[in-house]
């Protein structure tokens, strides 16, 4: 995605300020990996362990609570594997993602890498009685560190089986390609930001248009 103004940011003076355009966690989770067919090379906005906790706090998967003790108690190295873990969780789900997209086959690997994470999370799932009926969920405690790649399994599984897939699109500039769901009234949005992909692009076929 093309830069924004400084106030919008993905690095803000308080830490990542990820841009959340996808309309899912998933989608907002692929995108991470921003500029990510650009000829130079994408950038990576997941870089720690915190980065990754801002992400699923911003994103609404955990409270801004539970953030903090997960900030201050996750052990370096266990840090380090969930971050790797949830990279890897990321590019599985992009294959998978821009293969809807392109109308192409997804590799096998990618599938059987959703699959195991699933299967991981899902081993962790409880039953709790809400007074009228019974949910699935993960549990809340903030001490295990963890929880964000289980929640992210999930949400990448949820989104994948629903009828929200035939919503998928990704956005009209080559070098960008941000994921989102096109819920626009007529289905016809093509940026991931007008403001910034959309009108880049637009001067860029002006240009082309009125070269001499």
């Amino acid at each position: 995605m093309a830069s924004v103004p400084e106030n919008q940011t993905k690095s803000g003076p308080k830490g990542h300020v990820f841009e959340l355009i996808g309309g899912h966690p998933v989608l907002d989770l692929v995108n991470t990996l921003d500029w990510r067919f650009r000829a130079s090379g994408p950038e990576e906005l997941l870089t720690s362990y915190n980065d990754l906790i801002r992400f699923v706090e911003q994103s609404g998967i955990i409270s801004a609570a539970q953030a903090r003790r997960l900030s201050r108690s996750v052990p370096e190295q266990r840090a380090r594997e969930i971050l790797t873990a949830v990279h890897d969780l990321r590019e599985a789900a992009s294959n998978l993602l821009y293969a809807a997209v392109d109308d192409e086959n997804p590799q096998a690997s990618s599938l059987s890498r959703l699959e195991e994470a699933f299967k991981e999370a899902s081993k962790h799932l409880q039953l709790r009685w809400t007074g009228q009926n019974l949910v699935r969920e993960l549990p809340q405690s903030s001490a295990l560190p963890d929880l964000p790649l289980w929640l992210l399994s999930l949400s990448a599984a949820e989104l994948m089986t629903s009828e929200q897939m035939h919503l998928l699109r990704a956005c009209g500039s080559p070098e960008c390609r941000w994921l989102f769901l096109d819920t626009s009234k007529n289905h016809t949005r093509r940026w991931c930001d007008m403001k910034i992909c959309g009108n880049r692009m637009k001067a860029r076929r002006f240009k082309a248009q009125h070269a001499h």
